[in-house]
């Protein structure tokens, strides 16, 4: 008598076990959710990595993404997932062109759900002109995963007038952002506290790659540091800058730019707009001399027309940031001791 295991089964709309199997239900879900959309080369060789040749330097990045809840009014962790690691290679003042992608599944996923976040990734590869050239895919029993963490992993070429890092903040500096802050934590906390607002909030999730290439094209060493302000928000990012060179800052309440309908909403919330999450917002700190040249460079820009100058690094070594209110007091912006919304990427 031949001994057989049965072929797993599911009702064909989720994710089951067997398709974490390396089987026959693992192809069929990668020829359907994967290599369908993402056509790279390198994917397509199926192996278990992808052989890359670049010149010249390169930087390299990896995170993960554990959003809740995994859609949301104005993305979903598929394109989050892209955006981020491009983001967080721009802030080295690399332009991406490699991903990876690593998918943690729970099983009961409605195979459409996963339709839609890998459908929106791969959009957001075209868009931004990045491939993706390996990966991989896992299943975690049901009540585990969330339905879908991501991993994504990437590399890109350094601009050849990048030379970005926090020990080149020097005083007179200017300190810029390139759009309004903290929409995309306000349209989670929307999603997640069933909130409607007289104006739906969306998230800010872009590639914001281009508008660094555009500043770096224009004002070069100019750029001394660049951060996103994800996690922990502006004022995370600027708190911790100034911590790290032990410089003071000061900026301005007023130059802040917050959306009308996100700054009603931190208020309803009580929530600090500077230590709101961001995904399409990053801190340029540039020569003070360069300043307006770099506004310009990144207002004709995609994801920098809502360029502004906020503040000033100052003479001073006090490795505080200043906040100037609106009526003339000041105010230290620390480091924030917890997040305000977590499990925000």
């Amino acid at each position: 008598m031949t001994l057989a295991c049965p072929a797993p089964t599911g009702d064909g709309g989720h994710v089951i076990m067997g398709h974490g199997s390396g089987g026959l239900l693992s192809q069929q879900l990668l020829d359907r959710a994967v290599f369908s959309r993402f056509r790279a080369p390198e994917l397509a060789q199926r192996h278990d990595g992808a052989v890359l040749a670049f010149e010249g330097p390169v930087a390299f990045s990896t995170d993960g993404y554990v959003i809740a809840p995994i859609e949301f009014p104005g993305g979903t962790i598929g394109e989050l997932a892209v955006h981020g690691t491009i983001n967080d290679l721009a802030m080295c003042g690399a332009m991406a062109e490699v991903l990876s992608l690593g998918l943690i599944l729970e099983e009961g996923l409605p195979l459409a759900t996963l339709d839609r976040v890998l459908a929106a990734a791969a959009d957001a590869c075209e868009a931004a002109g990045v491939r993706v050239v390996t990966g991989d895919t896992k299943v975690v029993e049901r009540g585990k995963g969330d339905g879908i963490y991501i991993t994504t992993a990437g590399i890109g070429r350094v601009h050849p007038r990048a030379a970005i890092t926090a020990s080149r903040i020097a005083p007179g500096d200017a300190i810029l952002l390139n759009a309004p802050i903290a929409a995309h934590g306000i349209a989670i906390m929307s999603v997640r506290e069933g909130l409607a607002f007289e104006t739906p909030t969306v998230s800010d999730t872009r590639a914001l790659h281009r508008a660094v290439a555009a500043l770096l094209d224009r004002c070069g060493e100019a750029v001394h540091c660049l951060r996103d302000a994800t996690r922990g928000g502006v004022g995370a990012v600027l708190a911790e800058l100034a911590q790290q060179g032990g410089q003071g800052m000061r900026i301005r309440q007023t130059a802040l730019p917050i959306a009308e309908a996100v700054e009603g909403a931190c208020e309803l919330l009580g929530l600090d707009p500077l230590y709101v999450a961001n995904e399409g917002v990053f801190v340029a700190i540039v020569d003070g001399a360069h300043a307006d040249a770099a506004l310009a460079a990144l207002r004709a820009a995609p994801g920098g027309d809502g360029a502004v100058r906020i503040g000033t690094v100052g003479e001073d070594r006090s490795g505080q940031v200043l906040l100037e209110s609106a009526i003339g007091g000041a105010r230290i912006v620390h480091l924030p001791p917890g997040e305000q919304l977590p499990r925000i990427c």
